[in-house]
């Protein structure tokens, strides 16, 4: 039993010690956009985007091109469930596939309610160093300038 407990306790550390640690920001500029309103009487709506940055930080991701799919169907003032793809492409050409789910949940603010995005990702593919690879993080998305976004990312690939 002992020796079980003790190839557990040296998987799991030879396990943590291959995970490597990113952390990035990647300001997203939005290059294609289609908005589509409910016509419902709310303030319901859905939005394909597609935006590209350049992720900085430490890590993997650090310099990588960055491109959003993404899926944001938003209810205000009350909550959204966006969902889509970053494709990141290092600078040697090889390609990580996100894939990531935000809650967008609205909270009173002192002039209008203020949106936040928190998240997860999960990388679920990739060619070259990322073929093969795990990874997971939390991802929180906020507004830059105009209808420009924040996307922070953390978490732990290998």
């Amino acid at each position: 039993m002992k020796s079980i407990l003790l190839a557990a306790a040296l998987l799991a550390g030879a396990t943590a010690a291959t995970a490597e640690p990113v952390s990035v920001e990647a300001v997203m500029v939005p290059q294609e956009q289609m908005k589509f309103d409910l016509g419902d009487g709310s303030k319901h709506f859905v939005l394909a985007v597609r935006r590209e940055g350049t992720a900085k930080g430490n890590g993997a991701f650090d310099g990588a091109s960055v491109t959003e799919f993404g899926w944001h169907d938003i209810n205000p003032p009350m909550n959204g469930d966006p969902r889509g793809y970053l494709k990141l492409t290092v600078e040697n050409g090889d390609v990580a596939v996100l894939k990531w789910t935000v809650r967008a949940v609205f909270l009173k603010g002192d002039d209008k309610p203020a949106l936040f995005d928190n998240g997860v990702w999960e990388l679920v593919s990739g060619t070259g160093s990322f073929e093969g690879m795990a990874g997971v993080g939390a991802l929180v998305i906020k507004p830059a300038e105009g209808e420009d976004r924040r996307f922070i990312l953390t978490g732990e690939i290998g």
